[in-house]
């Protein structure tokens, strides 16, 4: 019998250590590669106010150009469709008799419901997923994963008892594809991508070699809440957040850099990070719809209100905070922003403007070419209070974290955050002046 695989591309846009494709393609005689470019949800709409920047889209399209690249010297192609996960899957299965369907286990809660459609849907179809996003299997966790700690510490200590799986063998070989007449996607122009950051399968493996050739992995936890300069971050996160690069290839690289060059706290706290990440996706598996409602699985209670000028400012970086400012100005062009950016960015949301911190998360959402709906989602719920903080929220005092972190002002100068800054309230839902400020 000729089978039929389709693969479902999404979050992990790479060829070596993908286990979901390598298995697929064992197990069919002919392979379709597709990647879907959903519409942007109501939801986000509602709450980000605003659609995908340039750079997210520029870096995206950069990802998607090596992936084809990459799939091509296999002699596979990627076909790039728009629209309805559910929708597009269902049209392959009927025009092409697909037998089998194949992808990553995504954290999302919609990319779960949709998948469990498609299952219901064509009960004669194989549906398999698999495991490529996180460095544990889920059979691998030491507890159920109704039993998830509700806090990280807990969590990590038992995570770091467990041998970490070695990536999986690279791919040698794809099966060739039914449709005759492929669409090979053209490479965007090089102005369409992201100029601050590259995206990508060969970028990324290049960019890892770089980080752990040079000597920034041992003065990690020295640097990591720096906002900017060379190697202060490990500036992986967006490689994560596609897929580019797995967790489980970036922990080889960082325990052959300890091999050589030895382990020390900085070390160890880079694979702490992985660990947050890693809680962050079991975080979602466990809550899933959860991870979006305003009191967050804490189902808290929350004082806030919408405030449209508030958070116009918030996102065009107008705000009385010139840190602030020069850290959504650095959002809105790049694409990316540093840890420690993120928490005074969001504190000052959800604590100086009292907003409801779905509105930050939906912008990032649109923003972030690191999008991770478990990382930026847990994320905000931890710094508003409603996730897994034992401290109940996170509030910073900006004046003292530009003290600490900016105290020449070279970031703010450098981007601009003090160019704009305007009171709070100063213009009314549709923009009016008020208190008696006129041009």
């Amino acid at each position: 019998m000729n089978t039929i695989g389709l693969f479902m591309f999404d979050h992990d846009l790479r060829v070596l250590d993908n286990p979901a494709l390598s298995m697929l393609a064992k197990n069919v005689d002919r392979l379709i590669c597709v990647y879907i470019q959903k519409p942007q949800s109501d939801f986000s709409k509602r709450f980000s106010q605003t659609h995908p920047s340039a750079a997210q889209i520029g870096y995206l399209q950069q990802t998607l150009s090596e992936l084809a690249a990459n799939l091509q010297s296999l002699n596979q192609s990627l076909r790039i469709e728009q629209g309805d996960v559910a929708t597009v899957i269902s049209r392959y299965i009927k025009q092409h008799g697909i037998t089998h369907v194949g992808r990553t286990v995504h954290a999302g809660f919609n990319e779960q419901q949709q998948w469990r459609y498609l299952k219901t849907t064509f009960p004669a179809v194989d549906f398999s997923a698999h495991s490529g996003s996180s460095l544990f299997l889920l059979a691998d966790l030491p507890f159920k994963l109704a039993d998830l700690p509700a806090t990280f510490s807990p969590c990590r200590k038992r995570l770091e008892q467990l041998d970490i799986p070695q990536p999986f063998a690279a791919v040698s070989h794809l099966p060739p594809s039914p449709i005759t007449a492929e669409y090979l996607p053209q490479r965007p122009a090089p102005a369409a991508f992201n100029r601050y950051y590259a995206g990508g399968e060969t970028s990324g493996q290049t960019y890892l070699a770089h980080y752990f050739a040079s000597p920034a992995p041992a003065v990690y936890k020295e640097t990591r809440n720096a906002l900017m300069g060379d190697d202060f971050s490990t500036k992986l996160s967006g490689f994560l957040a596609h897929g580019a690069l797995s967790p489980r290839q970036i922990m080889a690289a960082l325990q052959q850099y300890e091999y050589i060059h030895g382990a020390n706290e900085s070390t160890y706290w880079i694979y702490v990070e992985l660990l947050w990440r890693e809680y962050f996706y079991w975080y979602a598996r466990k809550h899933q719809q959860r991870l979006f409602s305003a009191g967050g699985v804490m189902q808290k209670s929350l004082m806030t209100c919408f405030y449209p000028s508030r958070f116009k400012q918030w996102c065009h970086g107008s705000t009385p905070y010139p840190l602030v400012n020069a850290l959504m100005h650095e959002l809105n062009e790049t694409g990316w922003m540093s840890n420690r950016g993120r928490q005074i960015v969001a504190s000052c949301l959800v604590n100086e403007l009292k907003l409801d911190w779905r509105y930050g998360a939906a912008y990032f959402e649109q923003r972030l070419i690191d999008y991770d709906v478990a990382s930026n989602w847990g994320n905000w719920q931890y710094l508003a209070g409603v996730g897994p903080d034992p401290q109940g929220g996170r509030h910073f005092d900006i004046k003292k974290q530009t003290g600490l972190y900016d105290p020449q002002r070279a970031f703010i100068t450098h981007w601009w955050g003090d160019k704009d800054c305007q009171p709070i309230d100063h213009t009314d839902m549709v923009d009016w002046p008020v208190g008696g400020q006129w041009p």
